[in-house]
């Protein structure tokens, strides 16, 4: 997801295995698990690779985890406690800090966590679990948006959904959230 191993690069289960000190089960079982994700490619008896960049399966998984955010902080927010908007504010922190560093992998992590508080105090297990399902196809465009100075607007973005969420309007914050998301799709 980071981008260390280029599209097309072949994936050999028994070197990985090796590298990682594990047996080949686990290791095709996480092959499997990418594959389904759409990060990974294979031909049985020919090759196991990972997948292309492609825009179209970027852009229809990046519209369902969008809308799931969208939704999630749109319910959240009624809900939502003042040690919510405490955390909000230290991911955005984080995820400013990161991206002040020039850490992509940071402010992945950082965004995260903002993301998830709405995500949790949503408390809908649908929500969460299409958004787990379609974030790994999104996360190689995130990591490069994240690796790259277009990012430094969703500081100022995450700021304004936090007050949306603190004064209690879930249209305004749904609305936030989304045209945050949307921003992604530039970078395709």
């Amino acid at each position: 997801m980071r981008g260390d191993l280029e599209p097309g690069t072949p994936i050999k289960d028994v070197e990985l295995a090796e590298r990682l000190g594990l047996s080949r089960t686990p290791v095709r079982e996480a092959l499997a698990t990418l594959t389904d994700e759409g990060l990974v490619e294979t031909k049985p008896h020919a090759y196991t690779r990972v997948t292309a960049l492609e825009a179209e399966p970027v852009r229809d998984a990046l519209v369902v985890v969008q809308s799931m955010h969208a939704l999630a902080v749109g319910i959240a927010t009624p809900k939502m406690n003042v040690e919510d908007i405490v955390a909000m504010r230290a991911a955005n922190k984080a995820f400013k800090k990161a991206l002040d560093a020039d850490d992509a992998v940071a402010a992945l992590a950082a965004d995260d966590e903002f993301h998830a508080v709405a995500v949790h105090r949503c408390d809908n297990f649908a929500i969460a679990a299409t958004i787990d399902r379609f974030t790994p196809l999104v996360r190689r465009a995130e990591h490069s948006r994240f690796s790259s100075p277009n990012a430094r607007h969703s500081v100022t973005q995450h700021q304004q959904i936090i007050e949306a969420c603190e004064n209690g309007d879930p249209v305004l914050a749904a609305s936030l959230v989304d045209e945050n998301w949307n921003t992604l799709e530039a970078e395709l």
